[in-house]
């Protein structure tokens, strides 16, 4: 498995921008799109687990059907939340990247710096 991991979405910048940042710095991640690929339960439950983060913290809001479904309601359980980005990959915020360093949703693309 390669050191270094990108959940990809080739149509956003921050995602382009990130992608560039780590080969410009010679890592040759591995690029899922999330879109196409999807997401599991166990693997978002792992990846928040390793950035300390709950699931309202990578619920993406703009240009998803987040508020539609009511996942942005206080009142809506985690559970509900990782169970729709499952159902619908688009509600995950991107890019999330995997180093050995740590791994971090890097948004703004800044904070890609911190993994490289």
């Amino acid at each position: 498995m390669p050191a270094t991991v990108i959940y990809h979405n080739p149509n956003c910048g921050t995602s382009r921008n990130v992608l560039a940042a780590l080969t410009d710095a010679g890592a040759a991640p591995e690029v899922v799109e999330y879109l196409k690929a999807g997401w599991s339960l166990d693997q978002l439950k792992t990846l928040l687990a390793a950035m300390k983060l709950g699931p309202r913290d990578i619920l993406r809001v703009r240009g998803t059907p987040a508020e539609d479904l009511g996942l942005t309601k206080p009142s809506t359980p985690d559970n509900a939340i990782l169970n729709a980005m499952v159902a619908h990959p688009i509600l995950v915020e991107r890019p999330i990247v995997i180093t050995p360093k740590g791994v971090a949703l890097c948004r703004p693309a800044e904070r890609v710096q911190a993994l490289i």
